[in-house]
């Protein structure tokens, strides 16, 4: 029972429900760009490139074969064409350059949010502290005899 009151512990710790929730968060998030991206970016920069999807763009390297049927009547099984796929590549690349904005931007957005709570909370320069009758009289004589000596 001791290994499962540990991981208990360690799972319900806050650091790893923030990091679970984080985790979630991003995921969703990435889902949200790839959208966007694919269906809001991409069909302008399309159109404004000829109706070109960079989805579409490849280079092939081998030509497919279809299915036929040899001299002995066996059917011969189809080749897929050997392709590079670089408009895909494209499509990932803005994708992560989208995010990595997206996060600097929320990251800076919390920098300034820290600097302007830290600003915010930082204590008061202090007075110097009010001298009593007595330790006034006895700067005082204490100035005098050095001004004596």
């Amino acid at each position: 029972m001791g290994i499962i009151k540990e991981f208990k512990d360690f799972a319900m710790r806050g650091n790893v429900m923030d990091m679970a929730i984080g985790i979630i968060i991003g995921a969703a998030f990435g889902k949200i760009v790839s959208s966007l991206v694919k269906d809001i970016i991409m069909p302008p920069i399309g159109m404004l490139m000829g109706g070109m999807d960079f989805a579409d763009m490849k280079l092939t390297i081998q030509d497919g074969i279809a299915e036929s049927v040899n001299a002995a009547g066996e059917v011969v099984a189809a080749v897929e064409p050997v392709t590079i796929n670089y408009g895909i590549f494209i499509n990932v690349l803005l994708d992560f350059l989208i995010v990595a904005f997206a996060i600097f931007m929320v990251i800076k957005l919390m920098n300034r949010a820290n600097e302007k709570m830290k600003k915010e909370e930082a204590p008061a320069p202090q007075e110097d502290p009010k001298l009593s009758t007595e330790e006034v009289l006895l700067t005082e004589i204490r100035d005098a005899l050095r001004a004596k000596g």
